[in-house]
């Protein structure tokens, strides 16, 4: 592997995606006029915040640690993944709430909100190849699998 991550860096990275997951959420449902819509984003908002506090506990307890693929990676494609997250050429998570033209409808805005949905958990699952299993992959898995249900909420709305 070229270069390791610490966790701080990495655990950042995912609070700043779920502190902009929430802010994109919050913002839409400023929008809306349907109640049950804007309850089901204020909801996915709320979870968020959730997953922002379990990265940010991971990182406190992590900090200046450095992490070592804990599966085989001869090529070090995780940490070239993680790393194009980090310059922004995946996703660029600081831009997810400016995009709203304010001419989308419901379903524009459901269909956004899997494809954030979709890309943290990719981003998620590069993060649980570079976590060993001592350092809380479990709680990286819960988050995973929490995502998941956003996407099939979302998509029961849609």
């Amino acid at each position: 592997m070229d270069a390791n991550f610490n966790a701080d860096e990495i655990f950042e990275m995912a609070e700043e995606i779920e502190r902009q997951g929430a802010r994109f959420y919050r913002k839409v449902a400023e929008g809306l006029k349907d109640a049950a819509q804007k309850d089901l984003l204020l909801n996915l908002a709320a979870m968020e915040d959730d997953h922002e506090k379990t990265f940010s506990s991971m990182r406190k307890d992590f900090s200046n640690q450095e992490f070592d693929p804990s599966v085989f990676d001869p090529e070090g494609l995780a940490a070239s993944y993680l790393r194009a997250i980090a310059k922004g050429t995946v996703f660029n998570v600081n831009n997810s709430s400016k995009i709203l033209t304010e001419q989308e409808t419901i379903g524009d805005i459901l269909k956004m909100a899997i494809g954030f949905e979709k890309d943290s958990i990719v981003f998620y699952i590069g993060i649980k190849e570079m976590v060993p299993d001592t350092f809380g992959k479990d709680k990286v898995d819960k988050i995973i699998e929490e995502e998941m249900r956003h996407i099939v909420m979302l998509t029961e709305e849609l």
